[in-house]
């Protein structure tokens, strides 16, 4: 299902239409809001709702008109297909992704889709019903985190800075556990349902995109991924549209202060804007 961003502002002007007029309308591009700019046509982005789909809804209704752009919202559930998408041209670029998982799917898939720029950090959470620090783990607990590579590595990575194991210096598997003193139980859980997961383990490692649908917020995280992590998520399109004027003015609007001012008020903190 694709959703088109500016729907609702064009019901209301269409109620006051002939149905000639709504069949001539149909067929028309949209026209920029501002009659001095050429409209540069519509791009159609791939994303998760949150916080993703979110950002591109307030950019929709709040800057690209004036731009000439129309973005066209195309939601997603899962890791999985994102990127399918654009490479077989059912959407022009996407926003769920950063660089890592971006070049692990590229080279599991024999892709070449390439990131166009940095637009914000997800920051991901572990998150418990159970504890309230990574401290007051027992030995033995059971732990939760994500069966992608990228995520996976992520939450190894944040457990060995706490000094709670031991890994190799880019892990992605289980495998990459050089120590795990605690004997801790390690399940690995598609990213989608992690969140769901929190009831039944000691802690999960939640990435944003999930925990926010699921009513996990900041009071409920023991450790939150600091705004120092280098998972970024990225614009992402096709070598052949990476020149795409659409795409370098999607971009534009999605770094702009306007925009980092409304995900900074959103979200506070927990997504950060790259400025």
């Amino acid at each position: 299902m694709r959703i088109t961003l500016r729907s609702a502002r064009l019901a209301g002007a269409a109620a006051a239409v002939s149905v000639l007029g709504l069949g001539l309308s149909a067929c028309a591009p949209a026209a920029p809001a501002n009659p001095d700019v050429d409209s540069l046509g519509t791009i159609k982005v791939g994303a998760l709702q949150t916080p993703a789909g979110d950002i591109l809804a307030w950019v929709e209704e709040n800057l690209a008109a004036d731009t000439g752009l129309d973005i066209e919202f195309v939601p997603f559930t899962d890791y999985n297909t994102p990127n399918l998408s654009v490479s077989d041209g059912s959407t022009d670029a996407n926003l769920f992704q950063n660089a890592n998982f971006l070049a692990t799917y590229n080279e599991a898939s024999n892709d070449s889709l390439v990131s166009v720029g940095d637009v914000y950090l997800p920051s991901a959470a572990f998150y418990s019903d159970k504890v309230d620090s990574l401290d007051e783990l027992e030995d033995g607990a059971k732990i939760a985190i994500p069966n992608d590579p990228t995520n996976e590595g992520r939450a190894l990575l944040i457990l060995a800075a706490e000094g709670l194991i031991e890994t190799t210096d880019e892990p992605t598997t289980l495998a990459d556990i050089t120590d795990n003193p605690r004997d801790f139980e390690f399940v690995e859980i598609e990213n989608a349902t992690l969140a769901q997961s929190v009831p039944d383990v000691d802690t999960a490692f939640v990435t944003i995109s999930f925990a926010l649908p699921a009513g996990l917020t900041s009071d409920d995280a023991i450790l939150i991924e600091g705004s120092d992590s280098p998972y970024v998520n990225v614009l992402a399109t096709t070598e052949k549209l990476e020149d795409d004027p659409r795409v370098a003015k999607l971009l534009e609007l999605l770094t702009s202060d306007e925009t980092a001012d409304y995900i900074d008020e959103t979200w506070g903190g927990l997504v950060v804007p790259v400025k």
